[in-house]
């Protein structure tokens, strides 16, 4: 018999444990953010003897919709509907917003499917080893600076479909060495942040006006990076952006699907959008 209960802080640990069974990046900071964010919206599964063994995040981003994210389960209680039982935990929590969404692999798709979720666009991870930094070109880049974030957050309002802001200051504050931007003539032509992770940094969201906006950025994270791996989460109609990671020694992981819920009226700007934040956080 399972039960579903309100994470709680006391949690995060075994939270941890499931992501690194899992093989997952997510570190503690990313736990108690999702509780800082949501504190009522995320839920642990527990068997009978109360052990955690499943959980799911929920965070609203104001009333455009609501992000499901951090579907986990025990490996040892897979195959029993958990993650079934954990995602309708968390739609009941937005039962009320229009929309909803996550991202999938192909698998959860196929369920998703089945809870009238439809497909919005594809996304590629790739991952770049410590050993094969190639062909990086110098490019004006310079690090972010806490003044620069009001017209990073116009931007980011626009192209992501909804206000970020208590994130990206997060992200921020556990990773400048990741967060850059680019600017012509004192106007914003792109940025990018990232964060630490439990087996690499996951570079993203990176948000430009074009792909050579996106190159430039790219490239000015790994020039300051040097002999760090790396994972990013490319939107795949960004065809041109994806051969250009690859010729820096990026290699195509796996696939994962994003996918909505309900109107989707706040779709942002895809077309901007070269890499995105993370599965967890949209």
């Amino acid at each position: 018999m399972i039960t579903f209960r309100t994470m709680i802080p006391a949690d995060i640990p075994a939270g941890l444990s499931l992501c690194r069974h899992a093989g997952w990046n997510q570190l503690a900071r990313d736990w108690e953010l999702f509780l800082k964010l949501n504190p009522n919206g995320c839920r642990v599964g527990l068997d009978i003897e109360g052990n955690v063994i499943g959980t799911v995040t929920t965070l609203p981003y104001q009333n455009h919709f609501t992000w499901i994210g951090m579907v986990l389960v025990d490996p040892d209680r897979r195959r029993e509907g958990i993650g079934t039982q954990l995602l309708m935990e968390a739609l009941a929590l937005a039962k009320h917003d229009d929309t909803v969404k996550l991202d999938a692999t192909p698998a959860g798709r196929e369920v998703y499917l089945k809870l009238d979720f439809v497909d919005e666009y594809a996304i590629t991870r790739m991952r770049l080893a410590r050993s094969v930094y190639n062909n990086i070109t110098k490019f004006p880049g310079r690090p972010i600076e806490i003044s620069d974030f009001p017209k990073i957050l116009k931007l980011d309002r626009d192209v992501f479909g909804a206000d970020r802001q208590l994130i990206l200051e997060s992200l921020f504050e556990a990773a400048p060495q990741l967060a850059f931007l680019l600017e012509e003539e004192g106007n914003l032509k792109g940025y990018c942040f990232g964060r630490p992770g439990y087996n690499f940094y996951h570079l993203g969201p990176v948000i430009a006006f074009d792909s050579r906006d996106a190159f430039r950025l790219l490239s000015t994270v790994m020039q300051h990076n040097s002999g760090k791996e790396m994972i990013i989460d490319v939107i795949q109609h960004h065809t041109e952006f994806i051969r250009f990671a690859s010729s820096l020694g990026f290699v195509e992981q796996r696939p994962l699907i994003r996918m909505y819920r309900g109107a989707n009226v706040y779709p942002g700007d895809p077309k901007m959008q070269f890499a995105i934040l993370g599965p967890e956080f949209g």
